[in-house]
């Protein structure tokens, strides 16, 4: 591969997100990685090096986002890893995790092999995929994690569907534990969810909808927890949606167990409210919670109970979101606008710009044993150019995923990505005007 010109970013507030350091400096990359990290007014310049003025803006590492769909192979009329990584660098993500639950599933080494191969030939952001935990996600018999984990995979889940059977995440856990392999599962049991389609409550009751109680998520992430404190095993709960489940999270870190957990940016920004006049784009799963649960998440993000923050990308076709809500798809974008909407919290004064950019780059990075997510020497220069303040309305019919059912549609939201750098390469600048 040809080398790549140095580019010295200079002028910039640079926001470190794996030490919380911030003031104002300059990066030098080189041949894919940062070469060079000045603080204060000195540039990091090399020669013949090309030289980006920041102008003041935010230079961080890029977002790695641990749990997006992005369609291939199966779904591409939902996603593809074009379109999916194209949005992607529009929001910032220089890292994304796809999820298992394709067509087939990626519980095969050659599957990983198939992907790897189209990432390199139509991303242009780094795509890393999530192995099933089970094979066909059946929840009956769990996958070779060493033959996957030796392909490429990161870490193991069945996408959207829960491992129901605690046998079978026993012996999950137990063999996964022999390879320190990372378990995510989606917490919520079928069967206590049941018929529901939002949140249950007094709004639910209104709205005459059948609600999803809060015990669908804690009942499967106390099982998981007990499992994992019985067997050693790394766990993530994947996604949280509620004060009680910040406990079980808390309590089980005051243990010393290796328990972490994430929460989806709808959910920490929105809540059983935006549902509205039955508004589809809204239908998530987890649901949005009452605004106490979204306050107690905000809050545990803030204190670090909360690990990390992911997008939930679950692009839908639009005959599956244009029906009754009871009967459209759980599923939203949110893979673009995660860090403008995340920045609400910051504008809020409810945390700090390098506290929420930990959740979003260097503690995800640090669960998959990934380099990025810091800005160090010998880093990866997977970077972005933040304007935090600049002011856009959300247009779906711009959004470079190629569904538009995002929930955030014609929201004002702040913070633009002005330009994203994946090894080195600009991949991303925004369009001018």
């Amino acid at each position: 591969m040809a080398e790549t010109q140095d580019i010295a970013i200079v002028n910039a507030r640079l926001v470190d997100p794996a030490t919380g350091r911030e003031g104002r400096g300059s990066v030098l990359l080189r041949d894919g990685a940062i070469a060079a990290v000045e603080r204060g007014a000195a540039p990091a310049t090399g020669e013949n090096a090309r030289r980006i003025d920041a102008k003041g803006l935010v230079l961080t590492p890029g977002l790695v986002d641990l749990r997006a769909f992005l369609g291939e192979p199966g779904a591409e009329f939902r996603e593809t890893l074009g379109t999916g990584s194209h949005a992607a660098a529009a929001g910032g993500v220089t890292t994304v995790v796809c999820r298992p639950d394709t067509d087939p599933p990626i519980d095969d080494p050659a599957i990983i092999d198939f992907l790897k191969r189209r990432a390199r030939d139509k991303a242009i952001v780094n795509v890393l995929p999530c192995a099933a935990l089970t094979k066909g996600l059946h929840g009956k018999e769990i996958t070779e994690f060493g033959l996957l984990l030796e392909a490429g995979a990161v870490a193991f889940c069945d996408g959207a569907r829960a491992l129901r059977n605690p046998q079978v995440m026993r012996r999950a856990m137990i063999y996964a534990r022999n390879f320190d392999a990372l378990i995510m599962n989606h917490v919520e049991d079928p069967e206590l969810r049941g018929s529901g389609v939002m949140n249950e409550g007094e709004f639910a009751s209104r709205k005459g909808l059948p609600g999803i109680p809060l015990e669908a998520e804690t009942v499967m992430l106390e099982r998981d927890i007990r499992l994992a404190r019985a067997t050693g095993a790394r766990y993530h709960a994947a996604m949280i949606s509620c004060a009680e489940s910040v406990e079980l999270v808390r309590r089980a870190k005051q243990d010393g167990l290796r328990i972490t957990c994430g929460v989806s940016i709808n959910n920490l920004t929105l809540n059983e409210n935006d549902v509205g006049e039955y508004r589809t784009f809204c239908k998530v799963s987890p649901p949005l919670r009452h605004e106490d649960d979204r306050l107690a998440l905000v809050a545990a993000l803030a204190e670090g109970v909360i690990d990390v923050v992911v997008s939930d990308h679950d692009p839908q076709d639009v005959e599956t979101k244009r029906q009754p809500f009871a009967e459209a798809a759980d599923g939203a974008l949110g893979i673009e606008t995660m860090l403008s909407a995340s920045l609400r919290l910051v504008q809020a004064g409810q945390i700090g710009l390098p506290q929420l950019l930990a959740a979003l780059s260097a503690r995800p990075a640090g669960l998959l044993g990934l380099g990025c997510g810091q800005l160090g020497i010998g880093a990866p220069a997977d970077l972005i150019l933040l304007d935090p303040e600049a002011p856009y309305v959300v247009d779906k019919r711009k959004l470079k995923s190629r569904a538009k059912n995002s929930p955030f549609d014609e929201a004002r939201l702040e913070g633009i990505v002005q330009t994203t750098f994946v090894g080195g390469r600009v991949v991303y600048e925004v369009e001018p005007g």
